[in-house]
């Protein structure tokens, strides 16, 4: 065990340090944060494709009771009513297609009774930043066929305002939106398909892949067993280069023991006591 008192130094503890902390993180947080990831993507995109081969059900099947789940979200819904005029609010910093939007969002009076927010789409800014026109929704009854989706939550330090004579916020939270106009909303919205009435750039929906989550939750996993064995390799090589060093010094010593040891003829006597060239 005295071969290992050199793991003892600060240099080599804080590397054992290091690393266990580097291997704890990656099975704990890391990988299953990916893996994770990957399980609520494949659930979502098993929504999304049921979906596709249902028939909408009107809204108000999914409202009733204790309103709509995460299992119900991404389902097509049927909601007659009508718009509320000059009640759009705009939600900022978004993205669709890789390219800045805002998406529009309208409250929508539901004939049944209620009120739900309506994603009518999206428009591209113009000159950087600039809210371009945005064409009203229509007024009176219209029939809109739609996703029912969640409230996405907000963030403490994101909070609504008004700008350029919109009110607008970074999420689409009906409880948020419902706040800032004052309708009492339905904690879900809908999200118009295509060649709806008011709607106005499609959102597409997201791609069936399950991306590269588990992949990356693979790689964490190894990197929190590769860790460890680089460490044992480390201390294994320089247990190697210790032992080498003290053969060679062993030898070397032996060596000068054995030539002292050996008898001196009589030249090399007299080179000692007189100088003389051996």
């Amino acid at each position: 065990m005295r071969r290992l008192t050199f793991l003892l130094r600060p240099g080599w503890l804080v590397l054992a340090l290091v690393v266990v902390g580097f291997a704890y993180a990656c099975f704990t947080v890391l990988a299953p944060w990916q893996l994770g990831k990957n399980t609520s993507t494949e659930d979502r995109n098993g929504r999304i494709a049921a979906s596709m081969a249902q028939d909408p059900v009107p809204v108000g099947d999914l409202l009733g009771g204790d309103g709509p789940t995460i299992e119900d979200e991404w389902r097509r819904a049927l909601a007659q009513g009508s718009y509320l005029p000059e009640s759009d609010v705009l939600v900022r910093l978004r993205s669709v297609e890789s390219q800045p939007a805002y998406e529009v969002l309208t409250p929508f009076a539901l004939d049944s009774g209620g009120t739900i927010l309506v994603n009518r789409g999206y428009v591209r800014p113009v000159r950087g930043t600039e809210i371009p026109e945005i064409p009203p929704a229509p007024s009176g009854p219209v029939t809109l066929d739609a996703r029912i989706r969640m409230s996405e939550g907000t963030v403490e330090d994101k909070a609504p305002f008004v700008d350029d004579g919109y009110q607008q916020v970074y999420f689409i939270d009906a409880p948020q939106v419902a706040s800032v106009t004052g309708l009492d909303l339905e904690d879900v919205y809908l999200q118009l398909d295509a060649d709806q009435p008011g709607g106005l750039g499609v959102i597409p929906l997201p791609q069936l892949d399950s991306g590269p989550y588990l992949s990356y939750g693979l790689q964490w996993l190894a990197f929190g067993i590769m860790a460890p064995l680089g460490l044992g390799y480390f201390v294994w090589a320089e247990l190697r280069e210790r032992r080498k060093s003290k053969g060679s010094q062993d030898g070397g010593d032996a060596a000068e023991a054995a030539a002292e040891a050996a008898p001196r003829t009589a030249s090399e006597k007299l080179a000692d006591r007189y100088g003389r060239p051996r």
